[in-house]
């Protein structure tokens, strides 16, 4: 197979996420609320899988939320063997005001990353160049990351339990009820600590 056609037919992409004032009410909810109720959010309100694949890891402890601003990049099939940013990069996104990356391949030059602290979520790490391996193809396009959709806008929320993306239309119903899921939650370990009961706790909660 040519690279020509390679190219044609593989994806990858590159979402980045900017950070917002935090005067905004509804981006300081999400960057408090747990990304796993974010998740629960989507699926009971819309039955939507809003969670990117389990291969999206941090590079180190992070938590972040902000909108998306998505760069659209053609690669090689092994894209996951090809690093999406390094040091460099991370250093210009950092200083150019984003919250975070997250990059549908790996990621290289880690040390460095890891001193600036700029949160990247990736699907691994290598010491491979992209240069010569993609071209690209344009900035704040729809695309597919990781398994799911990402306009430009959408909220992106991360944490150790992984991605979400929240379709802005829908950000503020599912914010409040992931709010919700959160609260209950919160509430049942307590319970559950003291009567160590898993069942009766969803019996009086309603939440598993």
């Amino acid at each position: 197979m040519t690279m020509k056609l390679f190219i044609a037919v593989i994806l990858a992409a590159l979402a980045l996420v900017y950070a917002q004032p935090s005067a905004d009410p509804l981006m300081e909810g999400f960057r408090l609320v747990e990304v796993a109720s974010v998740a629960d959010a989507m699926e009971q309100l819309y039955g939507a899988r809003s969670h990117m694949s389990h291969e999206m890891r941090p590079l180190f402890t992070t938590k972040f939320a902000g909108p998306a601003v998505t760069v659209y990049v053609m690669s090689l099939p092994d894209g996951a063997d090809f690093a999406g940013i390094g040091g460099l990069m991370a250093t210009a996104m950092k200083f150019r005001g984003l919250a975070g990356a997250v990059v549908d391949a790996s990621i290289r030059d880690t040390p460095q990353i890891k001193r600036l602290q700029f949160p990247v979520f990736s699907r691994g790490i290598v010491p491979s160049t992209s240069i010569n391996h993609y071209r690209f193809a344009g900035v704040n396009v729809s695309m597919m990351c990781a398994g799911v959709r990402v306009n430009p806008n959408d909220i992106i929320v991360a944490d150790e339990d992984g991605v979400v993306v929240v379709p802005r239309a829908k950000a503020a119903d599912v914010l409040k009820k992931a709010q919700e899921l959160d609260d209950t939650e919160h509430k049942m370990l307590p319970f559950i600590e003291k009567f160590k009961s898993m069942k009766e706790a969803v019996e009086k909660f309603g939440r598993i």
